[in-house]
C-alpha cells in the first residue's frame, strides 16, 4: 500500500482548489496568465466585467494562495500571475488523482 499524501502538501493543494472553485477567479487567473504583465485592478475589472470591490476580493483570495502576486506602485497595486504556482497546479491535480508526485516537489510553489 502506498503512503498517504503528506498533510502539509494536501492542505496546500486544498487551498489551491478552493481558490479556483469560483468561475470568476478562474477567469481572472486565465486573463492574467495571458496578459503576462503586471496590471492595475481597473484593467482587470474592465476585462471580467465585475465590480471593482468584487474583483479586489477575488484578487485577495488568489494572492493568499500565491497564484497572483501583488506589486505596490505608488498608491496603486498591480497584479500579475505567479508562473511558479500556476505551473504547479496541474501537477497537484495529477497527484490528487493518484499519479506520481512532480519533480521538484510542489512545496516550492507555496
Amino acid at each position: 500500500m502506498s503512503e498517504l499524501l503528506n498533510r502539509k502538501v494536501a492542505e496546500q493543494y486544498a487551498s489551491w482548489f478552493r481558490a479556483l472553485a469560483d468561475p470568476s477567479r478562474v477567469q481572472i487567473v486565465e486573463y492574467l496568465a495571458r496578459q503576462d504583465r503586471p496590471m492595475p485592478v481597473g484593467e482587470i475589472v474592465a476585462a471580467v466585467g465585475l465590480a471593482q470591490s468584487t474583483v479586489s476580493q477575488h484578487l485577495k483570495v488568489l494572492a493568499d494562495v500565491r497564484f497572483v502576486l501583488v506589486e505596490p506602485v505608488g498608491t496603486a497595486r498591480y497584479y500579475r500571475i505567479n508562473r511558479n504556482c500556476v505551473t504547479c497546479f496541474p501537477s497537484a491535480a495529477d497527484v490528487v488523482m493518484g499519479n506520481p508526485a512532480p519533480d521538484p516537489p510542489a512545496e516550492v510553489c507555496g
